[in-house]
């Protein structure tokens, strides 16, 4: 594994646009931290963001990683041109020349994700633990370390996210047309949903019986892993609750999604392997 990591890692660290897009990725990651910095004086009307509890604990682990992961988009980039400068520079010929299996150079991309995955979840949960130790109201341990499973969420979903799209680096060897193909069958996902709703308008709980089809789907599962944060927030539930609205959403991390998202990051990954292999390189 150390050694697959180490190929992976040296040509990476060549390349300039990967490393360019890994520091905006993680420089963005640390201005969730400017957030906190956000207010608003008009007359009489003072707000600090800070002050609303988005960095309380345990609520700060769910909504940072949930903004984090909106952010996941610019390591994608590096992902797939990963994979589209092996065909672009033949390294990925030349791998196999020296003796590396097909299925070692997938476990190598494979594994570097993880890695990916992996330092982005222990950043955010850095981040996170400084953001909430400073402005916190809630400083207990028990408190602290609830509420951890949203970090898992997260890196599962970052897992899954990236081997798709080093499934469509490999299939379409390009990674402006990777990214171009992640996009249409997301817009075809958005298109069936709508379809399903138009299918069951007129059924008792539309809404539950179009989200048991969809949670199978990858992108709508992933998106399940780490729902909205924003209406468990005091402030929003008052003012839900003057206007006469409740919510009953579940924000609970699902192990049923965990595994649905876990399976497509298998196929992912398998398909990926299947296709190099019946490749003529």
């Amino acid at each position: 594994m150390l050694r697959l990591l180490t190929i992976e890692f040296h040509k990476l660290k060549y390349n300039r646009a990967s490393k360019i897009l890994s520091i905006i990725y993680f420089g963005l990651l640390s201005c969730i931290a400017l957030i906190a910095a956000i207010k608003f004086d008009i007359g009489p009307v003072k707000f600090h963001l800070a002050d609303a509890g988005i960095f309380n604990f345990p609520y700060i682990w769910h909504f940072n990683t949930y903004i984090a992961s909106i952010l996941k988009f610019f390591l994608l980039l590096v992902i797939v041109s990963m994979m589209a400068n092996e065909y672009s520079y033949k390294t990925l010929k030349q791998n196999l020349i020296d003796g590396l299996s097909k299925k070692e150079f997938i476990l190598s991309k494979f594994y570097t994700v993880i890695a990916f995955a992996f330092v982005s979840t222990v950043f955010v949960f850095v981040v996170s633990l400084i953001l909430g130790l400073v402005y916190s109201d809630y400083n207990e341990f028990a408190i602290i370390v609830s509420d951890l499973k949203y970090l898992f969420a997260f890196f599962i979903k970052l897992v899954s996210f990236f081997s798709m799209g080093l499934f469509f680096g490999i299939l379409v060897k390009r990674s402006a047309f990777a990214v171009g193909a992640m996009v249409v069958w997301f817009i075809i996902e958005s298109m069936f949903k709508g379809y399903l709703f138009w299918t069951f308008k007129k059924a008792t709980n539309t809404s539950e019986k179009v989200d048991s089809i969809m949670q199978f789907l990858p992108f709508e599962s992933m998106a399940n892993l780490i729902k909205e944060p924003f209406s468990r927030l005091g402030a929003v539930k008052s003012v839900a609750n003057q206007i006469g609205e409740t919510f009953t959403k579940s924000y609970d991390v699902s192990f049923f999604n965990i595994l649905i998202v876990s399976g497509w990051t298998f196929i992912f990954i398998y398909i990926s392997l299947t296709l190099l292999k019946k490749r003529d390189l």
